[in-house]
């Protein structure tokens, strides 16, 4: 199974990416696995990661050039950390005249944040990625606002999916819940493995073996559900016999304020967080 998913990418003028993190990073890595010319890309960090360096030197992308040497920006990618992308996207501005596309995947910024900066007539496009996006099989969220042409919209999803799967949302609104769903997700089922793992110690289990069995559950179960396509409650029903082990394990999880009311009330908490940050 490929890593990164090599999807054609309609780039035709140049993409400067701003920020080259473990996000960044990943989405210049799927870009160059899916076909995008290196004397497309610019990238700016003034201190990436080793691995970045290395494969920015090793294609011979453009690293930190002069701002005021880049024409023909088709796409600027906002990838730095929240806190900081007001200060990082001011040199920046002169480059609005171009007309770029805005793609930010810097949380908590809304786009009218990014309207402020670039004017009310920018194209702006906000997403929520994950970190599985690290391997390739991350989910990202994209809200639009009125600028964006519907070209500019295929050309962002071709971007995105090199580093998994796209889903537009219908109104910037619903990206607080996307944050508190798929954002935060990950560190949930992370925990839940945890949980799993402890669970398993309590029944006499060794640390080791019990954090392999639940890790090897999860990701085969995670593998199982996308590689079948069946519904997760199907697949539920499957391995569930009647008065079997599964059922009695069930029985605890679907009892009333079970795992379903823990999981609202968690992604709730998740999505209030995100609208105060984004406040």
């Amino acid at each position: 199974m490929s890593r990164i998913k090599k999807q054609p990418i309609p780039l035709s003028g140049k993409l400067v990416l701003l920020g080259a993190g473990k996000m960044g990073g990943a989405m210049m890595e799927g870009w160059l696995a899916a076909g995008v010319v290196p004397s497309q890309i610019v990238v700016f960090d003034p201190a990436p990661p080793k691995e970045i360096v290395t494969l920015i030197k090793n294609h011979g992308l453009k690293h930190n050039p002069e701002i005021s040497s880049l024409s023909n920006v088709e796409v600027i990618l906002a990838a730095v950390k929240p806190q900081i992308l007001d200060e990082a996207v001011v040199p920046f501005l002169p480059l609005k005249s171009q007309k770029p596309l805005i793609l930010s995947i810097a949380a908590g910024r809304t786009i009218s944040c990014f309207e402020s900066h670039f004017g009310t007539d920018a194209a702006v496009i906000r997403t929520i990625p994950n970190t599985p996006a690290a391997v390739g099989r991350g989910i990202t969220a994209m809200a639009v606002n009125g600028n964006v042409s519907d070209g500019q919209v295929a050309l962002a999803k071709a971007l995105l999916q090199s580093i998994g799967d796209v889903v537009s949302v219908d109104s910037e609104d619903q990206i607080d819940a996307v944050t508190g769903l798929s954002g935060s997700g990950p560190a949930y089922v992370f925990y839940m493995t945890e949980c799993l793992a402890k669970a398993g110690e309590a029944q006499g289990l060794s640390a080791d073996v019990a954090m392999k069995l639940a890790r090897a559950t999860v990701e085969g179960s995670g593998e199982l559900m996308r590689s079948s396509g069946t519904e997760a409650a199907t697949l539920r029903e499957n391995v569930t016999s009647p008065n079997g082990t599964t059922l009695a394990g069930l029985q605890v999880l679907m009892a009333e304020n079970g795992l379903e009311d823990l999981m609202k009330r968690t992604v709730d908490a998740a999505t209030r967080r995100s609208r105060e940050l984004a406040s």
